[in-house]
C-alpha cells in the first residue's frame, strides 16, 4: 500500500492542491481569496493533465528521416509522446490568466461599489 501512494506521489501533489484551491473557492468569505482558489485549482488541473501526457522514455514526435520513400519507413509509435494535451493546456493556461484578469476586475468593481470584498457584508448591504 506504501508504494502504491509513494509511487504516485504526483497525483497526491494534484488532489492536494485541487482540495486547497476548492476550500478557497468555496470555505472563504473574501472574494479576493475566492479568486485565489479559483486560481489554485486551475493550475492543478493543468499540472495533472501535462504529468498524464508524458510517458518515461518517450521522444517528441518528429521523425528525423523521414524524407524520400514513405514504404520504407518504420515507425514506433509508442515511443512517442502525444503533444495534444500539451497544446490544450497551453489553450487552458490563456484561458485561466484571462479569467483571472476578469474576476480581479470584478473585484474591483465589487470594492468601488460597496467597499469591502467581504460576501458577508456585500449581501447585508442590499
Amino acid at each position: 500500500m506504501l508504494e502504491l501512494i509513494a509511487g504516485k506521489y504526483n497525483y497526491w501533489m494534484y488532489i492536494v492542491l485541487m482540495m486547497i484551491g476548492l476550500y478557497g473557492m468555496m470555505g472563504k468569505r473574501n472574494l479576493i481569496k475566492k479568486v485565489i482558489g479559483m486560481s489554485i485549482f486551475q493550475s492543478a488541473i493543468i499540472l495533472y493533465f501535462v504529468s498524464i501526457a508524458c510517458k518515461k522514455g518517450g521522444t517528441i514526435p518528429i521523425l528525423e528521416h523521414g524524407h524520400g520513400h514513405s514504404e520504407h519507413i518504420v515507425v514506433d509509435v509508442a515511443s512517442y509522446i502525444n503533444p495534444l494535451p500539451h497544446v490544450l493546456m497551453l489553450t487552458a493556461i490563456v484561458v485561466a490568466v484571462s479569467t483571472l484578469g476578469v474576476a480581479l476586475a470584478v473585484a474591483i468593481l465589487i470594492y468601488r461599489r460597496y467597499n469591502t470584498l467581504e460576501e458577508d457584508e456585500i449581501l447585508a448591504s442590499k
